[in-house]
């Protein structure tokens, strides 16, 4: 039991020591005493954690120490390219890893940088498992006990702490996400697990959102975002005809403001789809995917269904990836067109090119046979951008202009069809664009542009309008999009 805690005592400090010193935060770490008890307590659970496999007291007291280390690089590492410190929400998406290892900056597990460290480690364990004692009770009954009881008990908290009463309790401790004051407050393990507890006690109530009038909607509402778009020029890069386009013929448009800067495409495709900000989702603000899983009554494409419209997604990548599939499927969406469905569409790098997707979802307007809505997610533009990834062109910026500028080219194609299409046959079409985040690049840092992108709102086949700048959230464009929708239009005749 001494050399117990004399290893407790001695890893909890390097702990506090590393995060005082080097960890994440913005501000200056806070020591008040309930705030130093959490960030304690957190480290405990985690020394706990790793004691339960060797009953070894330095090697879990190092195996701490080390995985709090760990923690504050990669979050330091996440802030300087997202801007934000390390999240719950990170870990649910570290299945993607292995399965789209290249949508990550991570290495490959056979690249030395990765696989010689895990070879180190594994060596260094096993020396270390036949040089220190275990402290597990010799005699059969106790040391039985010790080997169920640990891993029984710690089981036993991951599952009372989402309900009551320790939720109650967490709750007290961490009443409103408030992540950067929370790592400052007490410390980056216990924000992770306290997080933890708060998403895993289920989505809390939002306010429902307006319900729509009853009157005529667009015969067509295609909804395109736009992977890690903005205008190129703010990049210091050629203008892009297509933002011509917008200033001059969109009813609509502006900068989007985003909730997140350089990745979480699923915050921003939320909040157009619902049309629901940030801060009414509580701890499920973070990833609404995996907090909600698409459980919203009055999704952009729900509305659409029950006034009669055909409900599509577009997305030529897999299904598996945010979950996608099971997701839009829960948010309405009836039909989906997604990877498997363009397995001979031209790519360029290593994804489906932004034109080629543009010529499928015109496809699909062209072959309805009702009111449609579209919602469609492109990739070709999609990081990390890096040598290697197109022929000849190694720098991230110059790769990114080269996939921006198919992207454009992709929105005046579809925005000239969608206005051609609008004239032939009498009809009233809105074309919704917008940039999901900014790119992750060299020169676009976290706090870029008060993480904005660019959007447009055409209205073809309306009462023509000036074209007028708006900038607005991402979220109320999602409300604005829905003014399109209404009771549904007469049905299209067959063969029109």
């Amino acid at each position: 039991m001494t050399t117990f805690l004399t290893a407790t005592v001695i890893a909890l400090g390097l702990c506090l020591a590393l995060e005082v010193l080097a960890g994440d935060s913005v501000t200056r770490a806070r020591l008040a005493p309930r705030d130093l008890a959490l960030r304690l307590l957190g480290y405990m659970l985690i020394l706990l954690f790793w004691f339960e496999f060797s009953w070894r007291p330095w090697l879990a007291g190092l195996t701490c120490v080390t995985t709090v280390a760990i923690l504050i690089i990669v979050s330091r590492a996440k802030r300087s390219v997202i801007g934000e410190p390390l999240l719950f929400s990170d870990f649910a998406l570290l299945p993607q890893v292995p399965r789209h290892p290249q949508l990550y900056y991570i290495p490959p597990l056979w690249d030395p940088r990765i696989s010689v460290p895990t070879i180190l480690t594994l060596a260094a364990t096993i020396l270390w498992y036949r040089t220190e004692p275990s402290v597990l009770p010799a005699a059969t009954l106790p040391g039985l006990a010790a080997v169920i009881g640990l891993p029984l008990g710690l089981a036993l908290l991951v599952w009372a702490a989402p309900r009551p009463p320790l939720v109650r309790l967490i709750a007290r401790w961490f009443p409103q996400p408030d992540l950067e004051g929370d790592v400052a407050r007490v410390g980056l393990p216990a924000s992770l697990l306290g997080y933890t507890a708060r998403a895993m006690a289920g989505s809390e109530p939002v306010p429902a959102v307006p319900v729509l009038p009853l009157c005529r909607g667009d015969d067509v509402v295609v909804v395109i975002q736009l992977e890690s778009f903005i205008d190129p020029e703010r990049l210091g890069g050629p203008p892009l005809p297509a933002m011509e386009l917008f200033r001059t013929q969109a009813a609509q448009y502006g900068r989007l403001r985003v909730p997140a800067h350089g990745a979480y495409t699923m915050r921003s495709e939320h909040a157009v789809l619902t049309g629901r900000p940030p801060d009414v989702l509580g701890f499920g603000r973070y990833d609404p995917y995996t907090a909600r899983s698409g459980d919203e009554p009055t999704s952009l494409a729900r509305l659409a269904r029950a006034r009669g419209y055909e409900t599509l997604f577009l997305h030529p990548f897999h299904r598996d990836f945010f979950r996608r599939a099971q997701v839009m499927e829960a948010f309405g969406f009836t039909d989906l067109v997604m990877g498997e469905s363009f397995a001979d569409a031209p790519r360029v790098g290593p994804y489906v090119g932004d034109v080629a997707l543009g010529e499928r979802l015109l496809a699909e307007v062209r072959a309805r046979r009702r009111p449609l809505l579209v919602f469609c997610v492109t990739m070709e533009n999609h990081g990390p951008w890096k040598p290697g990834r197109l022929p000849g062109i190694d720098d991230p910026e110059a790769q990114y202009l080269h996939h921006v500028a198919h992207t454009g080219r992709m929105v005046q194609n579809v925005a000239a069809e969608l206005e051609a299409l609008a004239r032939a046959r009498g009809e009233t079409v809105t074309l919704c664009v917008f940039g999901d985040h900014a790119p992750s690049l060299p020169s676009c840092k976290p706090g870029f542009g008060e993480r904005a992108t660019d959007y447009a709102l055409f209205r073809f086949g309306h009462t023509e309008v000036p074209p007028q700048r708006v900038d607005l959230a991402a979220d109320a464009l999602g409300l604005a999009v829905r003014g399109a929708l209404a009771t549904a239009p007469t049905d299209i005749a067959a063969g029109t």
